[in-house]
């Protein structure tokens, strides 16, 4: 039972929307990533043998904890080669060995080529949005193994960057899938009855959706409201009623398979929340907006599952699948190329939203991969500036 149950969920479901959904048409190479993916593991490998799982180990934990923002948001990536890439970083480990004195400009020989830049000057001139990046090429006590493992890291973290931003629509669709699949064949008595009992207990386990109030209440189901909204977009277009054709004329009484196919192709959770959810979803998830507002002293329910409130329920929830919403912008903003070799980072804040409670560890990671100090300025939308964070490299005594 579990094993039709995946193969129609995973091999059916999700392979169709990897294959059509526009973000990994975009940003995945199904045909190279499996042998990029092992030559990162024989490439990690051979540095745990050569400089030691411990190592290994912290440069990697340091990474992962980076990986969020060690992404491109707005360039298409190069195809990855297992050959190409070899080579590539072959090549990288050579010049990079034959530059770093270069890029720091540290030894005698180097002054006019440092004295280019015009005192004050930024380095980077632009603020830079992937700093895994950023640490990978510029990083000055990197040795060249390190360097590809941030690489090797943040080559990962970007292939999977769509998942980040399709988890509803995505789940959502492998589970509508699975659930259409399986019903056809148990109606066309394919199926007996006992796999289709052990089937739909599953089934509902992974669709159900506690309510607010419960104890095991953990934000909403991914699984729950994207196979709910796949199922009534099917719904308005083989049976619309009137306030479907209100809220989705272009949809209401069209070909199901069709409207599927393009909603599949053309949209991301942001969208296709904002797009395609309806009245009838919001009142079977019981769904209102809770307003809170760090002036106020209370808690506000701002909107409702009414007439009302439908439009600014579906405006909030959409915007909290907005990864710039969800995750802090956080860019490369300085090095004190002439001083401390300080890294300086800016955060622009989002509706006054401060960081969490683990940006310090999070500091930690990034002055250990940089190697010397890291602080961490913070904008408001005021324009504001203040430093909110310092990370300092403890070197051992001599």
């Amino acid at each position: 039972t579990m094993q039709g149950l995946v193969i129609a969920h995973a091999a059916y479901g999700h392979n169709s929307f990897f294959k059509g959904n526009y973000l990994f048409r975009t940003w995945t190479n199904a045909d190279a990533i499996i042998d990029y993916l092992v030559f990162a593991r024989n490439y990690i490998s051979q540095c745990e043998q050569r400089y030691g799982e411990e190592e290994v180990e912290l440069l990697l934990d340091s990474c992962h904890a980076l990986m969020n923002l060690g992404v491109d948001r707005y360039k298409r990536p190069a195809k990855l080669s297992l050959a190409q890439e070899t080579l590539r970083q072959k090549e990288r480990e050579e010049y990079l060995q034959s530059q770093v004195n270069d890029l720091w400009r540290t030894l005698p020989g180097q002054d006019a080529r440092a004295d280019s830049r015009a005192p004050g000057a930024r380095f980077p001139v632009e603020p830079e949005e992937n700093l895994l990046y950023f640490i990978e090429k510029h990083a000055p006590l990197l040795e060249p193994w390190q360097r590809e493992v941030v690489r090797i890291v943040r080559k990962i973290a970007q292939y999977f960057f769509p998942q980040r931003q399709t988890q509803v629509m995505n789940e959502g669709w492998a589970t509508f899938w699975h659930y259409t699949l399986l019903n056809t064949l148990y109606d066309e008595g394919l199926l007996a009855d006992s796999f289709m009992l052990e089937f739909l207990q599953s089934h509902t386990s992974v669709v159900h959706q506690p309510p607010y109030n419960s104890r095991w209440y953990n934000g909403l189901n991914p699984y729950a409201l994207g196979f709910a909204m796949w199922q009534d977009i099917r719904r308005i277009c083989q049976a619309p009623d009137e306030e479907d054709r209100r809220w989705f004329p272009e949809i209401a009484g069209s070909d199901w398979l069709e409207t599927f196919d393009f909603a599949m192709r053309n949209f991301k959770d942001e969208s296709f929340i904002a797009q395609y959810l309806s009245p009838k979803v919001m009142r079977d998830f019981r769904l209102f907006a809770v307003l809170d507002d760090d002036r106020e002293n209370n808690l506000r329910v701002s909107a409702i599952h009414d007439d009302s409130g439908y439009r600014r329920v579906r405006e909030i929830l959409s915007e909290q699948y907005n990864l710039g919403s969800r995750e802090p912008n956080i860019q490369v903003w300085n090095v004190d190329l002439r001083g401390d070799r300080s890294l300086t980072l800016r955060h622009q804040q989002h509706q006054r939203r401060p960081l969490g409670d683990s940006t310090e560890e999070v500091m930690k990671h990034v002055a250990r991969l940089w190697g010397f100090t890291v602080r961490l300025e913070s904008v408001d939308a005021a324009g504001e500036c203040r430093l909110t964070h310092e990370a300092r490299v403890e070197r051992p005594a001599r």
